[in-house]
């Protein structure tokens, strides 16, 4: 069973990042870090530690594609999980993504079982 997750959500919709918010919460011991933008988002990552990290990828001031390049770039995020939570639903994007090194890409809008079940499936052994 999860226990004592530790999530970066970076996304600049304050409704999408309440929905991921809403879906984490119905995993026990789950600890949620928010971020409005791309460079919060990496301050954040690589100021604490984390299990897993969502990012959008239309932000302000980093684009998720940068931050997912970023992250994977610094040793000690380059092995955290990271899901792509997005309304970029082309096939170019989720194909970058992947190149880059996420784990997942959900397009919105998306449902809480959604995201509660690639959590599982990524962390469902810690």
């Amino acid at each position: 069973m999860i226990k004592n997750i530790k999530a970066l959500i970076v996304e600049d919709s304050a409704v999408t990042r309440q929905l991921i918010i809403y879906a984490l919460r119905g995993i026990e011991g789950v600890e949620v870090v928010e971020a409005a933008d791309g460079i919060d988002g990496y301050r954040k990552a690589t100021s604490q530690d984390f299990n897993i990290i969502f990012v959008d990828i239309n932000m302000p001031l980093m684009d998720g594609f940068t931050l997912i390049k970023k992250l994977r770039e610094n040793e000690p995020t380059s092995k955290v999980p990271i899901v792509v939570i997005t309304i970029e639903g082309a096939k170019e994007d989720q194909e970058r993504a992947k190149q880059l090194g996420t784990n997942a890409y959900l397009s919105k809008p998306v449902r809480a079982p959604e995201i509660t079940s690639i959590v599982m499936d990524l962390l469902g052994g810690k």
